[in-house]
């Protein structure tokens, strides 16, 4: 399974985003968050990418946990230069608009023990159609977490706040990405929103199948 990487945003995104915009306009690559993840216009067109049909939002039909390992629950007054000012109570209510929108359901959790991330995955199997998963530190360090991904059979999206591959040489390393289905990083708290609609293509493509 090929480990499919996002720090800036995908062709056709840009492409449509570009349209949204208009003619000229041109999107920067993102080497951490920063003023322009914020900017309305680029928020309005990610967002009318994904906003379903009037009247068809029907019933949420997919259920997706959200995953958020340790110090996330410090966001917003750690390291903003880094990680935004977006606080994760911040990021889940953008996430879970988004969410509603493309009827999903999201389960949005943070935990700093690595053993309560390993039981919540354990526990996503059979409850879940997929997982989101921003494992902080112990995306570095974590064989645990790794293992209890490989176990489950669904889709998984990992999610960086930063660009990983811009900072410490350690946190180039992912042990996440073993079982990721493709990586999310260097968007700020929008990166959660990617990673909804990119989640939803994952799971409409394997109803399809």
């Amino acid at each position: 399974m090929a480990l499919r990487v996002i720090t800036s945003l995908p062709a056709t995104a840009a492409a449509d985003t570009r349209r949204s915009l208009g003619r000229g306009a041109s999107l920067r690559r993102c080497a951490g968050p920063g003023p322009w993840y914020k900017d309305p216009q680029i928020e309005r067109a990610v967002a009318d990418r994904s906003a379903p049909a009037p009247g068809d939002r029907g019933a949420m039909s997919s259920k997706v946990l959200i995953l958020n390992g340790p110090n996330l629950n410090m966001l917003g007054t750690r390291e903003v230069e880094i990680y935004g000012r977006d606080t994760l109570e911040d990021i889940e209510a953008e996430t879970r608009g988004r969410a509603d929108g493309l009827g999903i359901e999201i389960d949005f959790r943070q935990s700093n023990s690595e053993a309560e991330l390993v039981n919540w995955i354990q526990d996503a199997r059979g409850a879940c159609d997929g997982i989101i998963i921003n494992a902080g530190a112990y995306t570095h360090t974590s064989i645990a977490i790794l293992d209890a991904l490989k176990m489950v059979d669904m889709p998984i999206i990992e999610v960086h706040l930063s660009n990983i591959f811009q900072r410490e040489s350690f946190r180039k390393d992912s042990y996440v990405s073993g079982a990721a289905n493709g990586l999310i990083a260097g968007f700020g708290a929008t990166g959660y929103l990617l990673a909804v609609e990119a989640m939803h293509q994952l799971i409409e493509a394997g109803t399809q199948d």
